[in-house]
């Protein structure tokens, strides 16, 4: 599934050009220059990099505990519900019920 690219219109943008010409004629080419460097200032402090990191660590680490307890949640639920004795559990137990057969003869035998 390809897009096809939207295809590149050469021809100026008639309404981004008269906007550009009332700000330039309205405060003159200087002081439209300067408000425009000053606002490329204020936007590169505010986003360095490390304060970028340091607005995603924060997010992270929430996320990080978040998924932390879900899963100790949900591994918990998962052993706590299987009742299933293993093998060695099994063999080493004391049998807390006495086997079929033994039961039959003692009743055969008792009466």
């Amino acid at each position: 599934m390809t897009q096809e690219p939207l295809p590149f219109d050469h021809r100026p943008d008639p309404v981004l050009g008269a906007a550009l010409r009332r700000a330039l004629d309205a405060e003159g080419e200087a002081a439209f220059l300067a408000r425009l460097l000053a606002r490329v200032d204020d936007v590169r402090v505010a986003a360095t990099w490390d304060a970028v990191l340091a607005r995603w660590a924060r997010l992270g680490v929430v996320a990080a505990v978040v998924v932390a307890v879900a899963a100790g949640y949900f591994v918990g639920r998962a052993t706590a519900a299987s009742t299933r004795q293993t093998v060695a559990e099994a063999l080493l137990a004391p049998r807390s019920q006495a086997p079929v057969v033994e039961v039959v003869l003692a009743s055969v035998l008792g009466n």
